[in-house]
């Protein structure tokens, strides 16, 4: 079956219920991410999207659901929805029903021959119905190996149900397409992360302004993860987070950065527009600050060494301590 569904994508949840946990393998729900702490755990928690709700819980009081794909960019609530639909289908017997893996890690055509295959050709003693396999980040798949999957899913539909999940769904060979039921996920609506934002902001805690709130929910380009991530990240940073913090915890550019390179490209001469751009993008804030010239030199070749080594691979808390080590140095050569 080959139908195409465009939906928007599932919002977190709201209630109670939103605290739940993600698997009974869960411990201290206060240790999560937040990310994981407030993802929904049953289709009743999936909120402000009817349609694919309707649509799947419709499949399941039926005893038809179809082999499922899910296609569209991260954060967007592909694998929070499947999760759901697995706990509804199968409850405590959860482990045994379902095999999830990451195709961007097992990608190739052996997984398909050997765990795959060996899951979908047996049966459980305790359990019965339909099994569940889970293939999240499927467009890194090799395509013989989605070739094998096309066969596996063709051999063992009477027993097993596939739910692919990818971010591109032009990097899954038409073949495997077409024996799945397609589901379009939007990026989220910036109402709907809101909405969620307020009620985490609340929950948590959060000295979040309302500029700082824009700011967050702009960056987030409809991907709930990513506002998570973020605001989670400002909270440990910061007491209190404006527009500036979210800037900087992110690495991006802010508005008044931007809206000076602009009018310096627009009203002043090519030389000194350039000669300005490239000082604000180049010149770091230890050359602000007021040391002697041997000293600048050195935090500046250490700082070039920190970064090397953390673009490398480094440990964090090794280059973290050799920052504030490089520093103090640096004070004690500026007073000798």
């Amino acid at each position: 079956m080959d139908i195409d569904v465009e939906v928007t994508p599932l919002a977190f949840a709201t209630g109670a219920k939103g605290k739940g946990k993600l698997s009974d393998a869960v411990g201290d729900l206060e240790s999560l991410p937040w990310v994981e702490k407030y993802r929904p755990t049953s289709l009743d928690e999936l909120v402000s999207q009817s349609d694919i709700v309707d649509t799947l819980q419709r499949f399941i009081d039926d005893g038809k659901l179809p082999h499922l794909l899910f296609y569209g960019p991260p954060g967007t609530g592909k694998t929070t929805t499947v999760l759901a639909i697995a706990r509804k289908l199968y409850g405590k017997n959860l482990g045994s029903m379902v095999l999830e893996l990451n195709a961007s890690d097992d990608r190739g055509i052996d997984v398909i021959r050997d765990q795959i295959k060996t899951f979908a050709s047996t049966r459980t003693v305790f359990s019965s119905g339909l099994k569940l396999v889970i293939l999240d980040e499927a467009d890194a798949m090799t395509t013989p190996a989605q070739s094998a999957l096309r066969r596996v899913i063709e051999k063992y539909t009477k027993n097993v149900r596939f739910c692919i999940i990818c971010n591109y769904v032009s990097k899954i060979i038409p073949a495997v397409q077409s024996r799945c039921t397609r589901f379009r996920f939007a990026p989220l609506k910036l109402t709907d992360i809101n909405g969620r934002l307020d009620l985490i902001v609340e929950r948590e805690g959060v000295n979040i302004s309302a500029e700082g709130k824009s700011a967050l929910i702009r960056l987030s380009s409809g991907d709930m993860r990513r506002v998570l991530n973020v605001l989670q990240a400002c909270h440990a940073a910061y007491p209190s987070i404006d527009s500036g913090e979210v800037y900087a915890c992110t690495g991006q550019p802010s508005p008044d950065d931007i809206k000076r390179v602009a009018d310096w490209m627009l009203n002043d001469e090519f030389h000194v527009a350039l000669s300005n751009i490239a000082a604000l993008k180049l010149t770091p804030y230890v050359n602000v600050i007021d040391f002697p010239a041997s000293t600048r030199v050195y935090l500046l070749e250490q700082l070039a060494e920190i970064e090397y080594h953390m673009s490398v691979g480094s440990t964090e808390k090794i280059q973290l301590s050799a920052l504030v080590g490089a520093f103090k140095i640096g004070v004690e050569m500026a007073s000798a």
